[in-house]
Parts: structure tokens; sequence; C-alpha cells
């Protein structure tokens, strides 16, 4: 016999559409100056996320500003066509590690065990230094968000082992 979340996953939708937002100045201030930008983590992301069968509706890349960050989140919040936003870089320890102080509000509901879980993964993978990571995934508007750590290894991580297989489950329960 099939368990609950087993049922929920098969009735929920299965190719979701996904934004990207890669939050880095160094990055953004390359692109503003029409620079070549190397955006390891946004390009992993991508990729995994298409390689599953879901589709990349928007991508960007903004500086760690906390009304940036706002400003975009918002709008994608609001976007029709998107149905759930992965964020990378900003979660860090430093002063212009904004991220989560900017989306958090933004959330009605907070997931917790995402955050957990992922922590426990980066554990498994670069051991205590996972202590840092202050990874947080929520819902709002009816869509999901997942905020990332920059670093590739991370996000192939959160992607490959939590939000590819979860994102379809966790969006269907947004909407309800």
């Amino acid at each position: 016999m099939a368990s609950v979340p087993e049922l929920h996953k098969k009735t929920a939708k299965r190719k979701l559409k996904c934004a990207i937002l890669t939050v880095s100045t160094s990055k953004h201030e390359r692109k503003a100056r029409n620079e070549p930008v190397d955006d390891a983590s946004g390009s992993i992301a991508r990729k995994l996320l298409e390689e599953s069968g879901h589709e990349v509706v928007f991508y960007d890349i903004i500086p760690d500003d906390f009304t940036k960050i706002q400003e975009s989140v918002k709008m994608l919040f609001q976007a029709s066509d998107v149905d759930f936003i992965v964020t990378t870089g900003g979660t860090g320890l430093t002063k212009r590690d904004v991220t989560i102080e900017a989306v958090s509000p933004l959330l009605e509901k907070v997931l917790p065990g995402f955050g957990e879980l992922f922590r426990l993964k980066s554990y498994e993978q670069v051991g205590t230094a996972a202590i840092l990571s202050r990874a947080v995934a929520g819902v709002a508007a009816g869509k999901a968000i997942f905020c990332l750590p920059g670093s590739p290894d991370a996000v192939r991580l959160a992607l490959s082992e939590i939000i590819i297989p979860e994102a379809p489950h966790i969006v269907k329960h947004a909407r309800e």
C-alpha cells in the first residue's frame, strides 16, 4: 500500500516552471559591465532542473542588496508562470550576506525541515563546516522558494537530493 506522501507525489504536477536568482555583487557588476560572468552555481541549477524535466522560465544575477533581493523575489511570487524559485548565494555569515534576511519576511510558511536536512547532507560531505549554512526554504503565494549557498557543490546537493524529488509535492500543498 502506498504511503500518504507517495500518493500526494503521484497527484502532483511533475513538470514545473522555475526561476533561478544568483545573488552575487561581483557577478552582477561584471554582468553590468558586459563582461563574461562565470555563474557555476546558476549553471548547475539550470542543468539539473532541466535534466529533471522542469523548465527554467527566469534567470538573473542580482547584487547582495536587501531591497533588490526582496523586489526580485516579490516579482517572482507574483509571476503567473513560476512554480518555484531557487536562489544561490548570500546565505553566509558576512555582513553582505542578506538573502535570508530579505526572503524570510516574505514567507507565509517556513519549511524548517529543508534547512535541517540540507545541513545533515552537507555534514556528510564537508563535516562541521555545514553549521555555517543558513539555507532556508518556504512557501508564499502558492509557490516554493529555496535559498541555497553559492557553492556549486551545495547547489548540486540540495537540488539533486532534496529539491528535485520534493518540489512538485511542496508546490502541490502550497496551492491547496
